[in-house]
């Protein structure tokens, strides 16, 4: 049985286009890291890299229509599909550092020197399983299942420990609204926000997920694999949307409250400006 490589001819504009996108947005959040020290958002840029690069192997895949060679195919799968879990990384990271600024380790559900620990073991677990799932459905393109099989996993791996995170940040939210810390009250807002920030790009994340679990679960010859419009419906717009979320709501801001990195408004895309209230209360406690 010879392997598939597209049940359609796919197409260039639309890859153009996320290639583009994905791009300039990971230029942006390079940028972003670089000037804030935001080091946690290292995962996030590489997510971006592996997101762009993967639409360039659509569009190498394009081109060579209907004459499709391996390399590129390969590319578009591996890296595509692999991506998120680099996104969810810091993701995870960043709950722990607003938890951190408005020093509400007491409301958190895991103690706060195991919570990032755990999320982003279990996305590395599901990034391996996923990339592994991928390495043998090319491999061994005669029969694909096994790889499908391992893939659906590692998708339902990313998915519990999503779950289970915005489970994490609601219940973090629930015990904040009945007994917030002074520092939570003073900064309202700005947690508020960032808290926000991350269950949309949680959410996204999320739904990307389980529409691919559905694509695997219905076999390379489903329907979902057969219409294009679905991995940019739900794969490619949510992954981007997840970049532009986090590059407007950038969790250096955070990290200014903390007393780490640059402040915020030096970045030049937010005219707030923000007093590291971290070194603030040291000030105050040498008096």
């Amino acid at each position: 049985m010879q392997f598939t490589f597209y049940y359609y001819a796919p197409s260039s504009a639309a890859a153009g286009i996320f290639v583009v996108l994905f791009g300039l947005s990971t230029l942006l959040h390079l940028y972003q890291l670089a000037r804030t020290h935001s080091w946690s958002m290292i995962p996030f840029v590489i997510g971006g890299i592996l997101e762009t690069i993967g639409y360039v192997g659509r569009l190498l895949s394009a081109q060579q229509s209907p004459d499709f060679t391996q390399g590129p195919y390969i590319i578009q799968s591996a890296l595509i599909l692999i991506a998120p879990a680099f996104l969810a990384a810091s993701i995870y990271m960043t709950l722990g550092r607003i938890i951190r600024m408005v020093h509400a380790e007491q409301h958190a559900v895991i103690r706060l020197s195991w919570m990032t620990k755990i999320f982003v073991l279990g996305d590395v677990l599901s990034f391996l399983m996923q990339a592994s799932g991928a390495g043998l459905m090319v491999s061994n393109s005669d029969n694909p299942s096994t790889g499908e099989h391992v893939i659906i996993v590692g998708l339902f791996v990313q998915i519990i420990f999503f779950g289970f995170f915005i489970i994490t940040a609601v219940i973090f939210q629930m015990r904040m609204r009945q007994n917030p810390t002074g520092t939570a009250r003073e900064l309202s807002g700005v947690w508020r926000r960032h808290l926000a920030a991350l269950y949309i790009s949680s959410g996204l994340i999320f739904v990307r997920s389980i529409v691919r679990v559905v694509e695997y679960l219905e076999g390379y010859d489903g329907f979902l694999m057969k219409q294009e419009v679905f991995i940019y419906v739900f794969d490619a717009l949510l992954m981007f949307a997840a970049m532009v979320v986090l590059q407007y709501f950038h969790p250096s801001e955070i990290n200014c409250y903390l007393g780490v990195g640059v402040r915020y408004s030096e970045m030049g895309f937010k005219t707030r400006k923000f007093i590291p209230l971290a070194r603030e209360m040291e000030v105050a406690s040498d008096v």
